[in-house]
């Protein structure tokens, strides 16, 4: 287990071994409401690891909910930081996807989300193929291979490969800071391949004008 971290974050860890329950979507939930009520400069930390088992029932209205948690995760006013180490897969990939800085330990393998032969019913391909493209995961995906970190960092998967969890933890309260609101910047580039240029521009003169009059952290 990673040790406490001397920085002032907001933390939340999660196991990819676990199984999608209430009680992690509320908690999920509870690191959001805990990151919007936190200073601006403070970093949102996930800590994550484990693989998938995949035994337990799916539940499509829990993984819907699993999903909007993961969104808000994505739109929160914060950096958000993912701290992995080992084996990663399940929903611990999942929630490492929806993160802006991404930093791993040297031996840290990023596993995509796999049930009886089948993909999980989540977004983690969606996420996959739009942050490095299909034809760089697709061996992986199709072929169930784990991607070894200094592959998944040659993608941008990951952003920095530390040689322990110490040094992993260490390392978040030097992060690079963000060139202006992390919310709008990060949602103008999640809607960029997914939008017209007509709408992206309406939506970067709105994103635009929310910031000159402050009202984005």
């Amino acid at each position: 287990m990673l040790t406490a971290s001397a920085h002032a974050t907001v933390e939340l860890t999660i196991d990819g071994a676990e199984d999608l329950t209430p009680p992690l979507v509320a908690r999920v939930q509870d690191f959001c409401d805990r990151a919007e009520d936190a200073d601006p400069g403070t970093p949102a930390v996930l800590r994550l690891g484990g693989a998938a088992n995949g035994a337990a029932p799916l539940d499509v209205a829990l993984v819907n909910k699993w999903e909007r948690a993961l969104r808000r995760v994505e739109r929160l006013p914060v950096t958000t930081v993912a701290v992995v180490s080992g084996a990663c897969g399940g929903l611990a990939l999942e929630a490492l996807l929806a993160t802006d800085y991404r930093i791993a330990t040297a031996g840290t393998s990023l596993t995509v989300p796999v049930r009886d032969g089948a993909a999980w019913p989540g977004m983690a391909l969606y996420r996959l193929a739009n942050q490095v493209g299909v034809a760089a995961v697709r061996r992986n995906v199709l072929f169930d291979e784990p991607l070894a970190a200094p592959a998944a960092l040659s993608l941008g998967l990951l952003d920095r490969l530390v040689d322990d969890e110490a040094e992993a933890v260490s390392l978040v309260g030097a992060l690079p800071k963000p060139g202006g609101a992390p919310g709008p910047l990060r949602q103008l580039l999640l809607e960029a391949t997914t939008t017209t240029f007509e709408e992206a521009l309406g939506r970067h003169l709105a994103a635009c004008d929310r910031v000159l009059r402050g009202g984005e952290r």
